[in-house]
C-alpha cells in the first residue's frame, strides 16, 4: 500500500477550515439565545454598551451575557471596543440580527439545522433503506424554520418585484382572480399576496396539517382570513377554481411527482393564466467549486427535500439544485409551451410558465 504524500500547508489550511464550520454550527446556537433572549434587540441603536448595561436591559444574567458578546465579538456579530470594554450592535448587524421585518433577518432560520440534528437517526435510516421521509415526520422547528427563513425575502420581493416581473399579472389581481398557492406552507406568500389585492382570492394548499393551521393563524393575526383560506390538499388534489394565477414557492423540487404537479395546474389553470414558479437558485450545472448558496441548498436538499419526494413515491426526485433546464422540462412533459426566468435573486429563480 502507498502512502501519500501530505502537503501541509493544505491540511492545515483544510483543519481550519473545518473548524470554522464547527465554530459556525456553535455561532448559530448563540445567535439563537440572542435572538430568543432579546439581547440583539436591546444592543440596537444602543450604541456601545457593556455586558452590565445589557444584562439589565434584557433581564439576563451579567457572567452569561459577558461571556456571549465575547463570542458574538469573536465571531464578528458585534464590533467590540476594547479600550472601552464595550460593544456595539452595527446597524448592518441588526438588520440581520434584530430588526424582524427585515430582509435580511437570519435567527429563526437556525431551526432548520437544529431540526437536521434532532432528525439524525431518521437520516441515517433513509440512507441505509433508501426510504422516505415526509416533511411532517421531522421535528417541527424544521417547519418553523424553513418559513422564517422564507418569509421576509417574500415579503420584500413578492409584490414589489416578482409579481411586476410576470406579464399582465398585477393588473389581474388587482381587478380579482382567484390564485393557488401551492404548498404554502405558513401561508406568508398568500397572506402577502391578499394584503396587496384585496380584490383577489388566494387559496393556500399543502399537505402537512401543522401548517396549515399556523398558515390559517397568520391570515387571521394579518386581518385577510375574509380573502385568503387555507385547506390540507396536494399538488393533484386541491379544488378547481379556475385560477388566473397558481404559485409554487419553493415547494416543486419536493413533490414526489413534480410533472404530475405541473399537469394538474394545467387543468385547474384559467385561460390565459399563469404559473409562478420560484425554485432555489441553482446552475443547470454544478461545476463542483466551493459555493455557499449551493453548500446550504445541497444539505437541505440531502435530508429534507429529496427525502420528502421519496416519501411521495419519488417519480422524479429533483432536489434544490434542480437548475432552471430541469424544471422547463418539467413542464414541457406537462403541456406549457412557454417557460422563461422572469427574475432571480441570490438564494432563488422566479420563472413565469404559461400553456
Amino acid at each position: 500500500m502507498s502512502t501519500a504524500t501530505i502537503d501541509q500547508a493544505r491540511l492545515d489550511a483544510f483543519v481550519m477550515r473545518a473548524i470554522g464550520d464547527i465554530a459556525s454550527a456553535y455561532g448559530g446556537v448563540m445567535v439563537s439565545l440572542g435572538h430568543r433572549l432579546g439581547l440583539y434587540k436591546a444592543m440596537a441603536g444602543a450604541g456601545p454598551i457593556s455586558a452590565a448595561e445589557l444584562a439589565a436591559r434584557s433581564g439576563c444574567a451579567e457572567r452569561y451575557v459577558r461571556e456571549w458578546l465575547n463570542a458574538q465579538a469573536a465571531g464578528g456579530y458585534v464590533d467590540c471596543h476594547a479600550a472601552s470594554g464595550t460593544f456595539e450592535l452595527a446597524a448592518e448587524q441588526a438588520l440581520v440580527l434584530a430588526d424582524e421585518d427585515s430582509p435580511v433577518f437570519i435567527p429563526n432560520a437556525w431551526q432548520v439545522p437544529a431540526s437536521m440534528w434532532f432528525d439524525e437517526d431518521k437520516t441515517l435510516e433513509t440512507f441505509r433503506t433508501g426510504k422516505g421521509l415526509s416533511w411532517g415526520e421531522h421535528d417541527a422547528r424544521l417547519h418553523c424554520g424553513v418559513a422564517a427563513f422564507y418569509r421576509n425575502g417574500y415579503k420584500a420581493c413578492l409584490v414589489p418585484q416578482w409579481l411586476p416581473a410576470l406579464e399582465g399579472v398585477v393588473e389581474k389581481l388587482e381587478a380579482g382572480i382567484s390564485v393557488a398557492d401551492v404548498g404554502c406552507g405558513h401561508g406568508h406568500s398568500a397572506v402577502l399576496m391578499g394584503q396587496a389585492f384585496p380584490n383577489s382570492r388566494v387559496h393556500g394548499f399543502d399537505v402537512h396539517a401543522g401548517s396549515i393551521a399556523e398558515a390559517r393563524r397568520n391570515a387571521a393575526t394579518a386581518g385577510v382570513a375574509d380573502r385568503v383560506s387555507f385547506e390540507v390538499a396536494s399538488a393533484v388534489g386541491y379544488p378547481n377554481r379556475h385560477y388566473g394565477l397558481v404559485c409554487f414557492f419553493d415547494c416543486l423540487h419536493d413533490m414526489g411527482d413534480p410533472v404530475a404537479a405541473a399537469q394538474y395546474a394545467s387543468e385547474v389553470l384559467a385561460p390565459g393564466g399563469t404559473v409562478l414558479l420560484v425554485e432555489p437558485f441553482a446552475p443547470d450545472r454544478f461545476d463542483g467549486q466551493p459555493d455557499t448558496v449551493a453548500r446550504l441548498y445541497y444539505s437541505a436538499s440531502t435530508t429534507l427535500c429529496c427525502a420528502h419526494a421519496i416519501s411521495e413515491g419519488g417519480k422524479l426526485v429533483l432536489g434544490a439544485q434542480a437548475g432552471e433546464a430541469r424544471l422547463r422540462e418539467v413542464f414541457r412533459k406537462a403541456g406549457f409551451t412557454h417557460f422563461r426566468r422572469a427574475a432571480q435573486t441570490p438564494f432563488n429563480l422566479i420563472l413565469e410558465v404559461r400553456r
